[in-house]
């Protein structure tokens, strides 16, 4: 393959596989679209080890399931395996372009942990992360709205990559018709009925200031460097005083109430998030109030977390009527559980349904409140297992990440 002008973007996916532990197999979200076909030909041109291809269907265009089928035959050609994730919806309410992206990448978590792929690469560039910065200013966003799309995350047990986020749009699709590839171009890109393509329309107004998609993309990248550092101070704070214990968190009060305002609020921020699974933080008056709550040992209840009070400190831990519905053993539980053992029972919280068939439970040193929204294996209202609070050899229950590793990766 020629370096030339395209050296910067081979670089980019080697450094990219090469931050991929082990020699398992990769997985990469490719559409039809300019940017994710270059990523899919770099990727493979590059790649000492297998590949694995997903394109999700959000059945949104009738030309989706087509144009699936075409990166197929792409796929194919490259000899990457490939498989199309269909998207199962009725009427969407609300914002469209959220539910399509959650619904997008819990697909791809679900179909990488299925098939034991440890990362995802995805296909954002410089304009994606400047339009995100625009969408932020326009919001009046603080410090965690302006940086930007996170270079990486975990979701699922799955560590997504977006690798060219330092390429422009432009830079993907010359080298896709250098090389006359196919591809193909989405139309609700153009659609100024989207926020994210109002922001592209504006971003091309304002190259003529100077403010350019590689800028604003570095502008994400200083402030990112800035809560990079905030969140170390919040990781160094939960270390001295967070407990982490089946699920739940238990703080330490009078530590926490001396801690300066942002690292406190910042802590609770992430403790919601990770209890809750949820994409964003709850208002900021309703985590400042969820704070003044911790410091004046008050309860309080947010973003389906339970605040309890008690002697030693306080307890934060899921609200047993926000917990996840049933799914089956070896899926992942309410956002973070996932639960292995033999036969076909279903996983829901244990609960006091739960609690009632283990006369023992006390002796697993959980505390009922956490006990409650632990996992338990259920074959309709029989209970089988309960991994955390009955030594049990043939069931486990982990974490997809625990709260350390959350606070580091969020």
């Amino acid at each position: 393959m020629s370096d030339g002008p395209d050296r910067s973007l081979i670089e980019s996916a080697r450094r990219a596989l090469s931050t991929v532990p082990g020699q398992g197999v990769v997985g990469l979200a490719v559409s039809g679209g300019g940017d994710s076909i270059a990523m899919l030909h770099l990727m493979a041109a590059v790649a000492q080890r297998p590949l694995a291809v997903a394109t999700v269907d959000h059945r949104l265009r009738a030309e989706a399931a087509a144009e699936a089928d075409q990166v197929a035959q792409v796929c194919a050609g490259l000899g990457v395996a490939h498989e199309v994730l269909v998207w199962s919806h009725g009427a969407v309410t609300g914002n469209l372009m959220d539910a399509a992206r959650r619904a997008r990448y819990g697909l791809l978590a679900q179909w990488a942990a299925a098939r034991g792929i440890s990362a995802v690469m995805v296909a954002h560039t410089a304009d994606d992360q400047a339009e995100t910065v625009l969408l932020g200013l326009a919001r009046a966003a603080g410090l965690d709205g302006l940086t930007g799309m996170r270079p990486s995350w975990q979701q699922g047990g799955v560590a997504f990559h977006r690798p060219f986020l330092d390429a422009t749009r432009a830079d993907l699709r010359a080298y896709v018709q250098r090389r006359g590839l196919w591809f193909v171009d989405d139309p609700s890109n153009d659609d100024p009925g989207f926020d994210r393509v109002k922001m592209r329309l504006a971003l091309a107004s304002l190259h003529e200031v100077g403010i350019t998609a590689p800028g604003l993309a570095m502008v994400a990248r200083n402030l990112a460097a800035v809560q990079a550092d905030l969140r170390r101070l919040v990781a160094e704070a939960a270390g001295r005083l967070v407990v982490e214990r089946a699920g739940a968190l238990e703080i330490d009060r009078a530590g926490f109430a001396a801690l300066p305002g942002e690292v406190a609020r910042r802590l609770v921020q992430a403790g919601l998030l990770w209890l809750s699974g949820a994409d964003y933080a709850p208002r900021a008056e309703a985590l400042a109030r969820m704070v003044q709550a911790l410091i004046g040992g008050r309860g309080a209840t947010l973003w389906g977390c339970r605040l309890v009070h008690r002697t030693s400190g306080a307890l934060l831990v899921r609200e047993p009527r926000s917990a996840g519905p049933e799914v089956a053993l070896g899926a992942v539980w309410d956002e973070r559980w996932r639960v292995t053992g033999p036969g076909e029972g279903v996983v829901r919280a244990v609960g006091a349904v739960g609690l009632a068939q283990l006369p023992d439970w006390r002796a697993a040193g959980i505390v009922r409140d956490a006990a409650l929204v632990t996992p338990g294996v259920w074959d309709a209202d029989r209970l089988i297992a309960a991994p955390l609070l009955r030594s049990d050899a043939e069931y486990s229950a982990t974490l997809t990440a625990g709260f350390g590793l959350f606070l580091l990766s969020h």
